[in-house]
């Protein structure tokens, strides 16, 4: 039985080898990643259009920024992945960090957005005053845009791996804030609504909503930040290569393919028509 499994693992080894060295599946795997991140960015922007058509009177509200940020990054995901191998040999090597690294931290300003927008309806709902989120929010943003850039300053410098490092643990703890985020108002937005009755139909919908992608971007956060640590310590586990296709395939599945695919699903309803109701925005 040793032997078997000892065989199988050698086995499964070769294979993971084989498909990380063979060009031909380095090609098919960055082509998939092309496909759908172009995909996501296209649902993104339709989205955007229709929402724009309805209510075109209220300006850029959240929900708009939220999609048109949304269309930004995975077009930039999808046209750095279709020229990947060009990527990968640009000189000088921190102009590559800087367009791997970038649609990250336009990433978590989306979906910080997000937690935003939770965060100003959890504070409205309890008559509390939402002056402070904002601010709060552009200066964590700068915050962090303003450490990674003279993180890849000092990458360009003095090029050491100690640098590179500190750049991958300090995504990862962005990260891990970002996650932090969404339980923290998340969880309360969803403790507060599930309060209220829920027999409409149109409160358990919101419910399920806010439950739902508090979980997946909790969860995505969560596994981005735990895969960055690896990713820093462990060059098995580098994504910033060409010959880890599969390690790109699964670390860009879990923590931004799916993660968006499945949040702009949830968000798909459009803000009502005019003469119904009264669309808010969040200013």
């Amino acid at each position: 039985m040793a032997s078997l499994a000892t065989s199988a693992v050698s086995s499964a080894l070769d294979w993971w080898e084989e498909m990380n060295e063979s060009a031909v599946w380095q090609n098919r795997i960055f082509l998939t990643l092309t496909s759908l991140f172009g995909l996501i960015s296209a649902v993104a922007l339709i989205q955007l259009i229709r929402i724009e058509c309805r209510v075109p009177e209220y300006g850029w509200t959240t929900q708009k920024v939220f999609h048109l940020l949304n269309f930004l990054v995975n077009g930039v995901r999808s046209v750095v992945f279709a020229f990947r191998p060009g990527v990968q040999k640009i000189k000088p090597e921190i102009l590559q960090h800087i367009l791997l690294d970038m649609p990250a931290l336009a990433f978590f300003t989306t979906y910080a957005l997000l937690a935003l927008f939770w965060a100003e309806i959890y504070y409205q709902a309890r008559g509390v005053p939402t002056d402070g989120l904002r601010p709060t929010f552009y200066t964590i943003n700068a915050v962090v845009y303003v450490v990674q850039i003279l993180l890849w300053l000092l990458m360009w410098w003095k090029p050491v791996q100690v640098i590179i490092i500190l750049s991958k643990i300090f995504f990862a703890g962005a990260s891990l804030l970002a996650a932090l985020g969404f339980l923290l108002y998340g969880g309360r937005l969803f403790l507060m609504l599930q309060r209220f009755p829920v027999e409409s139909k149109g409160r358990r919908k919101k419910l399920h909503e806010v439950g739902y992608v508090t979980t997946i971007c909790f969860t995505c956060f969560l596994v981005r930040c735990i895969m960055m640590c690896f990713n820093a310590f462990d060059k098995a586990a580098d994504i910033d290569v060409l010959d880890h296709p599969i390690l790109n395939l699964i670390y860009y599945l879990l923590v931004e393919i799916l993660p968006s695919s499945l949040v702009l699903f949830i968000l798909r309803k459009l803000p009502p028509k005019r003469g119904i109701t009264q669309y808010h925005p969040i200013r």
